[in-house]
């Protein structure tokens, strides 16, 4: 295979192959996406087809987690291509998305179920505080006060106190809410959305933002799949020259920050 080995690329060669211009490819080796080229003696850079993997990697991670952990990631594969770091990280990014489809899926069958939640008499013992209900949705109080700013969700007052209740009619409401605001719906559509919903329309406007946002995260995670192929390339890249064993006696603290990066992420 032409250029598994050698530095027979050059720049313009790995900017074709990947999809990046030339002065991206120069970018990305300053970074630390790229191994290091070789030099001609006249000062041109070669590159190998490590390069044109490790970039092709890049650039499905970027699409798929982003371009701050798509870098975290790769760099990782070039300090400690035989460490657990690598795969942590990886294992890290498709749990995230994970997380996002079981919140998608949950803030569907909310969408489905909740606006045509029958709400009866409202008795004043049905009412929530501020604390009671964001305890309930799992937020925090000044979650609830920020949606009553934007009038989203919008409480009756103590008339005595002044303190926010929330009938179930309002608790409704919070709930449409948090599941939608989870499922990456911004407050300016939102405060347009509710009242409709109030009124049993535009259940249509949810169900395509719904499905926008189910499309956004399959290709996400195509996106991390064709990212793993690559690194499983530049892997066997680093394997058949030689190079497997390359950082493994150094950078320990590095990787060690790493994976406490990794587990607060997480939490």
């Amino acid at each position: 295979m032409s250029g598994l080995k050698s530095g027979d690329l050059r720049t313009v060669d790995v900017a074709r192959r990947s999809g990046y211009s030339v002065q991206q490819v120069r970018n990305l080796e300053r970074d630390g996406v790229l191994p290091p080229a070789t030099r001609t003696a006249t000062g041109y850079r070669m590159y190998g087809e490590i390069h044109v993997q490790s970039a092709l990697a890049y650039r499905a991670l970027a699409a798929g987690a982003g371009p701050a952990e798509a870098k975290k990631i790769v760099r990782a594969v070039h300090r400690f291509p035989a460490s657990q770091v690598v795969l942590a990280l990886l294992d890290a990014a498709h749990a995230r998305l994970d997380a996002e489809r079981t919140e998608l899926r949950q803030a569907k069958e909310a969408a489905q179920a909740i606006s045509s939640e029958p709400i009866g008499d409202v008795r004043p013992s049905d009412s929530m505080s501020v604390s009671e209900l964001a305890a309930a949705l799992g937020v925090r109080p000044s979650t609830l006060r920020h949606w009553d700013a934007e009038d989203l969700v919008v409480p009756d007052r103590d008339p005595v106190r002044g303190t926010r209740r929330y009938t179930p009619a309002h608790v409704r409401d919070a709930r449409i809410v948090h599941q939608l605001r989870k499922a990456g719906y911004r407050i300016a559509p939102l405060r347009a959305l509710i009242p409709e919903l109030r009124r049993g329309r535009r259940s249509k406007d949810i169900t395509s933002a719904l499905a926008a946002r189910d499309a956004d995260i399959a290709v996400r995670s195509k996106a991390l799949l064709d990212g793993a192929a690559a690194l499983s390339a530049v892997l066997s890249i680093r394997t058949s020259i030689g190079v497997i064993a390359s950082g493994m006696e150094v950078g320990m603290q590095e990787q060690m920050d790493l994976l406490e990066d990794l587990t607060i992420s997480l939490r």
